[in-house]
């Protein structure tokens, strides 16, 4: 029996359609319910930045997240699939007809990925203030709290319609399978099995 922390929302949904393709068998979380249960497996329904701490500390076996969560968390999982699914991009936001100016010291940023932020700022030797916001993140450059923004962008259509753009693409993230360390020693031979089957599912719809 393996237990899968997945996230809420639309990355559940195509990761059950995965699941149900590979086993014929419909997956499916009923009303409200955050907890499915079969025969071999048990699915938890958790919002998407807990999926990696469901797994670290072993709730869950493995887990299905973003890389952008991942890499943001730094967290001591295995990281063993890229599902090729929720696909987007982390990216800098600025006010529409500005610049994003890399020779100023203090640079403003709003963001809840405050490492991923941090990392890539450093990267380009440009100090930053990070300031965490948790939601309506494109209001700060619009304001005076921040220079500039960094988000998940999908097609960019939030983005300009809050009269932002794109300024710089930091990273490409989707939907990766994780896994426990202990659970990936103890329960390998399932967990093999299942990314076998999921590697080949998604080879096929790729063709």
């Amino acid at each position: 029996m393996l237990t899968i922390a997945l996230p809420k929302g639309r990355i559940a949904e195509e990761t059950m359609g995965l699941m149900s393709a590979i086993f014929e068998s419909e997956f499916k979380f009923e009303s409200r319910k955050l907890i499915l249960k079969t025969e071999n497996f048990t699915f938890l329904n958790v919002r998407n930045q807990d999926v990696p701490t469901y797994v670290e500390h072993g709730a869950a076996d493995l887990g299905v997240v973003g890389l952008d969560v991942i890499t943001e968390q730094e967290l001591d999982i295995v990281d063993l699939l890229d599902l090729q699914i929720g696909k987007c991009k982390v990216a800098i936001g600025i006010k529409e007809g500005d610049e994003l100016d890399w020779s100023r010291p203090d640079i403003k940023v709003a963001s809840k990925m405050v490492n991923i932020t941090k990392n890539y700022f450093a990267s380009k030797a440009v100090g930053v203030e990070v300031i965490k916001l948790y939601g309506s993140i494109e209001l700060a450059p619009l304001v005076g709290l921040a220079d500039a923004i960094v988000d998940i962008v999908e097609t960019g259509a939030t983005m300009r319609e809050n009269n932002l753009k794109v300024a710089e693409d930091i990273m490409e993230s989707s939907a990766h399978l994780i896994a426990n360390k202990n659970s990936f020693f103890e329960k390998k031979s399932e967990i093999l099995e299942l990314y076998k089957l999921l590697q080949k599912a998604i080879a096929t719809s790729e063709k």
